[in-house]
């Protein structure tokens, strides 16, 4: 049986090798706070790494358009794929809720708005710096 044209073995280990930095990034931010925080801290934590990395993503996504698919795979699907966590943001988001509904309520609203208006302005930003030749002054990408 012939494999889908799509996939790639280089790809999916790149994909992965991603995912570990990413994972590994978000743990290092999210691990030390441990028990004894207040219990707002690491829904808020997982606010900011989501928003961060919706921005970061808008980026990549921008400044490498279709051009070099693997390095897109690695740090798009990989790294940010694995900085960014839907399961832990709809987990926090249902327990915050269970506790104080309207908390939970706002941080699923500031969520999906803020990562929506970040993703927005990654890709404006990337699609900027992806125009601009290399070691020209910003206002060559206009």
């Amino acid at each position: 049986m012939a494999r889908a044209r799509w996939f790639s073995p280089a790809t999916l280990l790149l994909v992965m090798a991603g995912g570990a930095v990413g994972v590994a990034a978000r743990a290092a931010i999210v691990l030390p706070l441990g028990a004894g925080t207040h219990p707002l801290v690491v829904p808020a934590v997982t606010l900011l790494i989501n928003v961060a990395g919706s921005l970061l993503l808008g980026v990549v996504v921008g400044w490498l358009g279709d051009r070099r698919p693997r390095l897109r795979a690695f740090l798009g699907t990989g790294v940010l794929g694995g900085f960014t966590t839907y399961s832990a943001f709809a987990v926090q988001t249902v327990t915050t809720a269970a506790d104080a509904p309207l908390v939970g309520l706002a941080l699923a609203v500031v969520s999906v708005f803020a990562g929506a208006v970040a993703a927005a302005a990654g890709l404006r930003l990337g699609r900027a710096a992806g125009l601009a030749p290399v070691g020209a002054p910003p206002e060559a990408a206009e």
